[in-house]
């Protein structure tokens, strides 16, 4: 079987240049570091866009078999292009057409980009989020929300346009912004303010859950993973894994994380981010369905602490998505060589 590893690099293959366009950031070394990976495991591999032309590419890639099984699967590492929801549309076109592919269906993508809809889904269940208000205006009433606050998009990820707010005469302009900006609705959330966890989370029906990774701050004022200190900074943020957490709490972590990765339908892996107030009560912040698998990502550090080499992490992936699918283990060839 060949494994097509999907991402999102040209922009341009698109019919029209319309909606809301997600910003041009690609972290190629990652990618390129997943196709090696498979590489090294004997996968025929193929690197292309997730964009219009994806579906004759992999046809060409994995043609059709007689008897009407899938040749090949997709690694999908794609964010999308533009428009709504654009996680979900690499994963709607390869349903659509037949294609087996890592990482969760369009549903869950669509659970995930909505963080409202997150919030309600896991408040359904019981577990803690901060509280919070959807604003359009910054003049909507704010009820018991206890400032400092966080401002963010509706629908985005990796922090874009995330911003603290410590009063309410900042909190008009914040909301004005983000719907200027994103053209969608503002996420008003109370900040939490204390330690920042990630568990990495691997599997689908007995779910492995990886060392707790802890962001360690330091003395920076802000205590925010913002999109700046994610993609801009000289420095990447430090990391503490295994974090020093008591087993008490380092279980009541992991419970709310499986369960939030269950109640968000979820599928492979996933990264679910929280905060621990000062009293040692955990918040979920949200769930990152397709978290970010490059050598310095959080979900790596956890794997890496956990005994899996990079390779047989990302492998390791593969290998749950196939058996979700077909129930075994992806099949290992006795070739290594890549397609252009």
């Amino acid at each position: 079987m060949r494994v097509a590893v999907v991402w999102n690099h040209d922009h341009t293959g698109v019919i029209n240049r319309f909606g809301q366009p997600r910003p041009e950031f690609h972290n190629r070394e990652a990618v390129e570091s997943v196709v090696a990976a498979l590489q090294e495991e004997g996968q025929e591999t193929l690197l292309c866009e997730g964009d219009k032309g994806l579906l004759a590419t992999l046809e060409r890639f994995m043609p059709p078999d007689p008897q009407a099984q899938p040749t090949g699967i997709v690694f999908n590492m794609a964010n999308g292009i533009q428009g709504e929801g654009r996680d979900t549309h690499v994963p709607a076109m390869l349903e659509m057409a037949g294609v087996p592919y890592t990482g969760p269906s369009p549903l869950g993508h669509a659970l995930a980009i909505d963080k409202v809809v997150t919030k309600k889904l896991i408040l359904d269940r019981g577990l803690p989020t901060p509280n919070f208000r959807v604003m359009r205006h910054g003049t909507e009433d704010t009820g018991d929300l206890r400032y400092p606050v966080i401002v963010k998009p509706r629908y985005e990820d990796s922090s874009l346009g995330l911003q603290l707010v410590n009063e309410p005469a900042q909190l008009g302009q914040a909301v004005e912004m983000i719907v200027t900006q994103y053209s969608h609705d503002a996420l008003v959330e109370e900040y939490i303010e204390g330690r920042e966890i990630c568990v990495g989370l691997l599997g689908n029906g007995e779910l492995e859950v990886l060392p707790l990774v802890e962001q360690d701050f330091g003395d920076r004022q802000t205590r925010l993973m913002t999109w700046e200190a994610k993609y801009m900074a000289v420095t990447a943020m430090p990391k503490i894994c295994p974090a020093q957490i008591g087993s008490k709490l380092a279980t009541m972590l992991r419970d709310i994380s499986v369960m939030t990765f269950r109640t968000c339908q979820s599928r492979d892996y996933a990264r679910v981010d929280l905060r621990i107030d000062r009293f040692g009560q955990p918040f979920v912040l949200e769930i990152n369905p397709n978290p970010a698998i490059g050598m310095q990502a959080s979900f790596t550090r956890a794997a890496m602490t956990a005994g899996y080499s990079f390779s047989a992490l990302v492998n390791r992936i593969l290998d749950v998505a196939h058996m979700r699918y077909f129930g075994t283990d992806m099949p290992r060839l006795n070739t290594r060589w890549a397609a252009t």
